[in-house]
């Protein structure tokens, strides 16, 4: 697969301090909750609708698998640039997240989220996401 092929969005945050943990540094879930803003702004650059797919073709998308990477604490009032990227849209939907400090480049956490698409009302998961979300998602 060509990885020029890739949708990517980068989202630039600040930590806020209600993200924090005892120990000043940002509390593992809140990278969780990074990762997501940065899926959905990626969703909204391809036009990607979630409400209006499962309302036109009865099934939605739940994650079913994450995994981070922590490599650098974040801190109050760091800047940083979270990016989600479409790594597969075939079988399931694969997006790469990395967040980096805007000062210096340096990666902080590194992840990776694993979708698939599920019929409603059966509540059964598909084996292939279905043609127009995945030609949505450019591929």
């Amino acid at each position: 697969m060509n990885i020029n092929r890739h949708k990517s969005c980068e989202i630039e945050l600040v930590v806020p301090f209600h993200d924090l943990d005892v120990m000043q540094l940002v509390w593992h879930g809140n990278y969780l909750k990074y990762f997501d803003i940065a899926r959905f702004a990626l969703f909204d650059s391809l036009g990607v609708d979630f409400e209006k797919f499962y309302k036109k073709i009865r099934c939605f998308f739940p994650i079913v698998k994450t995994s981070t990477k922590h490599i650098v604490p974040l801190r109050h009032r760091d800047k940083f640039i979270c990016t989600a990227t479409i790594i597969e849209a075939h079988i399931m939907i694969v997006i790469d997240f990395e967040i980096r400090l805007v000062k210096s480049g340096e990666v902080c956490t590194k992840g990776r989220s694993e979708q698939v698409a599920v019929k409603y009302p059966e509540m059964e998961m598909m084996l292939a996401i279905p043609d127009e979300m995945r030609t949505a998602l450019v591929f």
